[in-house]
């Protein structure tokens, strides 16, 4: 469990993340702690966005958000990813406590920000995104979450209910020791642009996306 107060490196070595600082943040969503970690096996820097009382543990609505500089800061419309940052942060918000961890390290589901780009250009040509790492030379989804779980472990987070659409994430995240009390969808409405990545997801990825419904899409 965190010290508010604290910014001693407080390392929690058997999940490879280092907790380094915690600073009071203000946002457009309300008063965030933002507890910054070192992955000490990668190199990445993460942060969690703790907003109200986490210490009792369990069932703590939490959202384990990869990065994604060309839609969490310049909105591209290719993905739906800032609109689920948004839509997080003010679910838990609305909430009164819950996570938000921000994962370096996961831009194009692991592949780097160039290769991300490239894919992209990819899908333009008219690979799906899937297509487009593997042809590449990268897997699907080389995302690890290793370090989300060890940033859990250190806020005291016992249970998470995963604002996620995405099967794998919480596998992923029980395979490091984190109990998934339940998972909270974040559907986001589609746009042209994104149809057809995110009926890629839906398809080939396994990702719940209920409310893509009959709607058309190319792949």
């Amino acid at each position: 469990m965190i010290d508010i107060d604290g910014t001693s490196q407080t390392a929690t070595r058997s999940s490879g993340v280092e907790h380094v600082v915690n600073v009071q943040l203000s946002t457009e969503y309300g008063e965030f702690l933002a507890v910054g970690y070192l992955d000490t096996d990668r190199g990445d820097e993460h942060m969690a966005l703790v907003y109200g009382d986490v210490g009792a543990g369990d069932d703590v609505l939490t959202r384990a958000h990869s990065e994604c500089l060309t839609g969490d800061a310049f909105g591209s419309r290719h993905c739906e990813c800032g609109e689920q940052l948004s839509a997080a942060l003010r679910a838990i918000a609305a909430e009164g406590r819950g996570v938000l961890i921000y994962l370096r390290g996961h831009e194009g589901r692991g592949i780097g920000l160039l290769a991300k780009l490239r894919a992209m250009r990819l899908q333009a040509e008219g690979l799906d995104t899937v297509e487009a790492n593997l042809a590449l030379g990268y897997p699907d989804d080389a995302r690890e979450y290793g370090a989300a779980a060890g940033i859990l472990d250190h806020l005291g987070v016992r249970s998470v209910r995963l604002l996620s659409n995405n099967p794998r994430k919480s596998e992923a995240l029980e395979r490091h020791g984190i109990r998934i009390s339940g998972r909270v969808p974040l559907l986001i409405p589609p746009r042209e642009e994104n149809l057809s990545y995110l009926w890629t997801k839906r398809e080939r990825m396994g990702h719940h996306l209920p409310h893509l419904g009959g709607l058309p899409g190319t792949r």
